[in-house]
């Protein structure tokens, strides 16, 4: 049998320069101490998270997501269960297993943990210039990819839900930014999406009319809505997508759950408004029917523009 190759030797500076980034670290972002001030651990909130965002699943699974001791994930999924926050049915893809999920109580107690490590994180990145933060999230990915090659590519989840409260504040805060830092486009903008939001909000009629929040890895980075125009008419609306979401097909997932949801309710057309120089989603809705119907120059935003007009027979 052939030895196997020895791997090379690494510099001691080298391994004493990770070491000291993993202590600086650690102690940065308080991961030493219990979990975001609450009383768990972060393994506790890792399992927690997992629950959250790819349920059902086994405790073999999570075993091997996280790469924990069965019999300390047993314990931890015990203590979960007694305090009502799991779940546990038969697996319809195999009856021999037992299907595991977060309960409503169980995620009332996750989502304010995951709120707080969003804003913990929105904290670290807030003193950095726009460009630092770019070359740090660069720098993250990179690590990433060199320590764990087929991470990017395997572990990435897509999650299309319903709207929860706190969304639709996101969705304005989002316009706002990515059109200011994309297009250039002023703060009459953002104050159009609140104004488009806040209507939505109070004339939403459950019935006839959806939203979908998209999100990746378990961050929201995407939205779009369905709004009755009339008896026979729908309308989407607000359909975005964060810069680090884009090349993965959610902007077309989005735009397909509006044209399903529109179907099944019987709507005979889907309408919808938008600029001649948002190329991306102009793609998107040619590319499912969509007829530009009507284009009209107009100066807005702080710009010269041209608004258009866009319908679907369904």
């Amino acid at each position: 049998m052939t030895p196997p190759t020895p791997l090379p030797e690494v510099n001691p500076l080298q391994v004493r320069a990770l070491r000291a980034f993993n202590r600086f670290y650690t102690q940065r972002t308080g991961l030493l101490d219990p979990y975001l001030g609450s009383d768990f651990s972060l393994t506790d909130v890792r399992v927690l998270y997992e629950l959250a965002h790819h349920a059902p699943c086994t405790a073999s699974e999570l075993t091997r997501r996280l790469s924990l001791d069965a019999g300390y994930l047993s314990r931890i999924l015990r203590r979960f269960g007694t305090a009502g926050w799991v779940s546990r049915e038969r697996s319809q893809a195999d009856a021999r297993q037992i299907a595991l999920a977060l309960t409503p109580a169980g995620r009332a107690v996750f989502e304010p943990l995951q709120q707080r490590s969003r804003e913990e994180a929105a904290r670290l990145l807030q003193p950095l210039a726009e460009h630092e933060r770019h070359a740090l999230v660069a720098a993250l990915e990179r690590a990433q990819a060199l320590l764990d090659p087929g991470a990017r590519g395997i572990s990435r989840t897509a999650v299309l839900r319903d709207p929860r409260p706190g969304d639709m504040g996101w969705v304005v805060q989002q316009h706002g930014e990515i059109y200011a830092r994309e297009y250039g486009w002023n703060s009459e903008f953002e104050a159009l999406v609140a104004e488009i939001v806040a209507g939505m909000i109070r004339a939403h009629d459950p019935a006839w009319e959806r939203g979908w929040i998209a999100e990746l890895d378990g961050e929201r980075v995407g939205s779009v809505f369905v709004v009755r125009k009339s008896e026979t008419e729908a309308q989407l609306r607000l359909l975005i997508l964060s810069p680090a979401a884009r090349g993965l097909g959610l902007g077309a997932r989005l735009t397909d759950e509006c044209l399903a949801f529109a179907r099944a309710k019987g709507y005979r057309k889907m309408v919808l408004w938008t600029n001649a120089n948002l190329l991306a989603a102009r793609a998107i809705y040619a590319r499912r029917g969509f007829q530009l119907v009507h284009s009209e120059a107009y100066h807005g935003y702080g710009h010269d523009l041209v608004g258009e007009n866009w319908e679907l027979t369904l």
